[in-house]
């Protein structure tokens, strides 16, 4: 799925005593993404060539992420504070495994995975996956059977093929649908001259964040208010970046996307594309009681039991 990295510089002089105090000062604090650079992670960029982290007193580490990277893994061997994860797999560690995770802030309050066809053959709602080729990943086999029996379809009326993140089939008419990142594919699509349509299981029952805020217990303990400070800093470099979201892509051109073999026009269309699914009435990351109560009934429909205690709301409280 073609979806989904480090640091910053101060310096003082000697006729400038205060500066070189304050930077050491900055406390350290990694962050571990979950994908390779891309526009998912436009705030963090913004704020991190904005100053925001350092105005907050923090020495930020920013780590990409990518096909081989397990965010979560990254947390509980140190080798970062935080990570962005999504809740499906963070849940279910802290039941199956007994992992002390918690969930501190969710940047997309609607999940951006749904259903992508193309508009000479749309599938604009379930239903009209009755009888067609959906693609989906096996990872997300179990998400996607959810949606179709929370919108009363039996899986077995749709047929399901392995999808290997590759709108080829798509495009040449193998498959009907697939299942991808709507903020993202479409514009993939496009490029071969036929436009795509999509419509995400969010909509449609199955209501999960995604790149969930995530900590160990140990770290919430020790580094509060470093996180509470990474919050405000990252919330305020999403709002800038949504200020102009077509301004802040081709000014990562020789930086941060730098070398991903993606165009600055696909990052513009997937920054532009994501601004509904993150921006909320309580501000980027917030989790509202009645999200928060989604999140737990659509995971408790693929068997994953979540509960309240996973996700602490009281940083946000303090942002």
């Amino acid at each position: 799925m073609d979806r989904r990295h480090f640091m910053g510089l101060m310096a003082g002089t000697a006729t400038l005593p205060f500066l070189p105090r304050a930077a050491s000062a900055a406390t350290p604090l990694t962050m571990q993404a979950a994908w390779i650079n891309d526009a998912e992670f436009s705030g963090y960029f913004a704020a991190i060539d904005s100053g925001f982290y350092g105005e907050e007193g923090l020495d930020l580490t920013y780590l990409s992420g990518g096909p081989d990277v397990i965010p979560e893994s990254s947390i509980i061997a140190g080798k970062a504070d935080l990570a962005l994860t999504t809740p499906d797999t963070t849940i279910k560690a802290i039941v199956e495994q007994g992992a002390p995770f918690k969930i501190i802030g969710a940047q997309y309050q609607k999940n951006p995975i749904g259903i992508v066809s193309l508009t000479s053959n749309p599938i604009a709602t379930p239903q009209d996956l009755v009888g067609k080729t959906l693609a989906v990943p096996p990872v997300n086999v179990i998400s996607v059977e959810a949606m179709l029996k929370m919108n009363n379809i039996d899986p077995a009326d749709v047929k399901i093929v392995p999808y290997a993140y590759d709108p080829t089939p798509l495009i040449k008419g193998e498959i009907d649908a697939s299942l991808d990142f709507t903020t993202n594919v479409p514009y993939t699509i496009s490029l071969q001259g036929v436009e795509a349509t999509s419509f995400l299981l969010y909509d449609f029952g199955y209501t999960i964040y995604n790149d969930t805020v995530v900590v160990t217990e140990d770290v919430l303990a020790s580094k509060r208010a470093e996180l509470v400070s990474w919050l405000r800093a990252s919330r305020k470099g999403w709002e800038a970046n949504f200020t102009d979201p077509e301004a802040w892509p081709p000014k990562f051109a020789d930086s941060w996307f730098k070398g991903t073999g993606r165009t600055i026009d696909n990052e513009i269309f997937f920054n532009k594309a994501q601004q509904p699914l993150m921006e909320a009435p309580g501000g980027i990351f917030s989790m509202t009681e009645e999200d928060i109560q989604k999140n737990i009934d659509a995971l408790g429909a693929v068997g994953i039991t979540a509960t309240r205690e996973m996700f602490d709301t009281t940083l946000l409280e303090e942002v």
